[in-house]
């Protein structure tokens, strides 16, 4: 075996464990999720929107991990024109539509904490089913802005050199650099608004929960501490708010490098492709590890007495 060939079967293997692994994370969280929404005597915004983000996380390891796992393994010219444009389509909506989520996660959990003479209590969702035509909107939101692309994706057979290089089974061609910078400009406003959104958001949930923290270290001197399930929930949305903030940027700044100066790096494509991924894999792992934060319920958890 050639040392080209032992590299693409080490990147293959890892690619495929990562998106298995994150797959059944994500079906775990959205099976919890769902049973807890169900089940639950109060239904919560949270639980709803956790279950679609699980959901469109499932479809980018899909649409992307998996078809990078196949393509490292050498098989590079299984779809054809279509098939691109399915995958290549419902992993870009999946994405978008995974950022909106996630601001919409934020937003509802920074009204949640907030105090009930302020005005943002005022726009609390008083059921989970009021959030429901905003998913509605996300969905026919994304899936229209990416239809441009559409015309554009095409597989990679008529440049083979290309796609032995980059290991890629769709490519991205344009009719010209600026109709291309068009639609990257369109991708980044989108990108940009909502990110907006979640930082102010996020940047608000610390402010309370700083004013939480003197709160509670003032009473745990009095010893009438007790912990609000709220707060720890928006704690466990942070984090998941940081770890999306970190692989995008990081992402986008690989992106930029590998497009600028550093073309058809290995190492560098290697870590950007996986970057792609980063979040939908690791998300669910942190909503499992602070599932109790989260107040969210196993269908096998027998009731407090």
């Amino acid at each position: 075996m050639t040392k080209e060939s032992i590299s693409n079967l080490i990147k293959g293997t890892i690619f495929l464990f990562v998106t298995a692994v994150g797959i059944v994370g994500n079906i775990i969280v959205f099976v919890n999720f769902v049973c807890s929404f169900w089940r639950g005597a109060q239904k919560k915004s949270i639980h709803l929107i956790l279950i679609h983000l699980a959901f469109a996380n499932t479809i980018i390891l899909f649409s992307k991990g998996l078809l990078r796992a196949i393509t490292a393994f050498g098989l590079r010219n299984f779809l054809d024109d279509t098939g691109c444009k399915i995958v290549v389509y419902l992993e870009r909506v999946a994405r978008d539509f995974s950022i909106c989520t996630s601001a919409l996660l934020t937003v509802v959990q920074a009204i949640t904490i907030s105090p009930r003479s302020s005005l943002c209590w005022r726009f609390k969702p008083k059921t989970p089913w009021k959030i429901l035509p905003l998913f509605l909107f996300f969905w026919i939101l994304n899936s229209l802005k990416i239809i441009n692309l559409l015309h554009y994706i095409t597989n990679n057979r008529k440049n083979m050199s290309e796609a032995a290089k980059t290991n890629n089974y769709c490519s991205f061609q344009p009719e010209s650099q600026e109709i291309k910078w068009i639609l990257l400009i369109l991708m980044a406003i989108h990108s940009v608004m909502f990110q907006g959104v979640m930082g102010g958001a996020s940047g608000y949930m610390l402010f309370l929960l700083h004013k939480h923290h003197q709160r509670v270290l003032y009473l745990q001197s009095s010893h009438l501490h007790k912990s609000l399930p709220e707060m720890r929930a928006a704690q466990s949305v942070l984090l998941l708010m940081f770890c999306f903030l970190f692989f995008y940027w990081t992402d986008y700044i690989f992106s930029f490098f590998s497009n600028s100066f550093l073309q058809n790096n290995s190492m560098i494509l290697n870590v950007q492709e996986f970057l792609t991924i980063g979040y939908a894999f690791l998300s669910p792992f942190v909503l499992i590890h602070r599932e109790g934060n989260l107040d969210s319920c196993k269908p096998w958890r027998r009731p407090r007495h």
